[in-house]
């Protein structure tokens, strides 16, 4: 984990409340104000947010959602599999990394409202650095950790990967 380690250190990241670590990178000067923005936001936010976001291997960043559409972009490292359960009960797995010919994307977007979850898609990877730009800018009072029992009773087809990425 000596890499990791080291990312972390010259990044200056710090543990985030999903698992992994993170540093914002970018909050624009911009703001919009309530009622000009995603109706489910209230309060005024910056037109976007990024932060680079960095996973290791036997971690996982926990079943969570956001009011607003996220861009996850690849950097370096081992790609990542970010599982999408979404508002509307659909499962979606995507592979962010590089290797194209791999199916894997270099940008994954998440809509606004949907559950996901993201692991190191390698067992043998040591690390994923990605960044994730939020618009409109991402509050904490946009943040819902999943409890794993809601979502099961919300989204039982969905048991598995609910058990291994959901917190109790």
């Amino acid at each position: 984990m000596e890499k990791a380690e080291a990312i972390i250190r010259q990044l200056n990241l710090k543990p985030h409340p999903e698992g992994g670590f993170y540093a914002e990178t970018y909050r624009s000067a911009g703001i919009i104000l309530p009622g000009e923005a995603v109706p489910a936001i209230s309060g005024k936010r910056n037109f976007s947010t990024a932060i680079y976001f960095l996973l290791t291997q036997g971690s996982f960043s926990a079943f969570h959602r956001i009011r607003q559409d996220e861009i996850w972009h690849f950097y370096k490292g081992s790609p990542l599999t970010i599982h999408v359960i979404t508002a509307g009960g659909e499962y979606l797995m995507h592979r962010l990394g590089n290797r194209l010919e791999k199916a894997e994307r270099p940008q994954v977007v998440v809509a606004g409202g949907d559950w996901f979850a993201a692991v190191l898609s390698h067992e043998k990877g040591e690390y994923a650095l990605v960044g994730c730009t939020v618009a409109p800018g991402f509050d904490f009072s946009d943040f819902e950790m999943a409890h794993q029992e809601a979502l099961l009773r919300e989204f039982p087809a969905f048991g598995k990967v609910i058990r291994q990425y959901a917190r109790p």
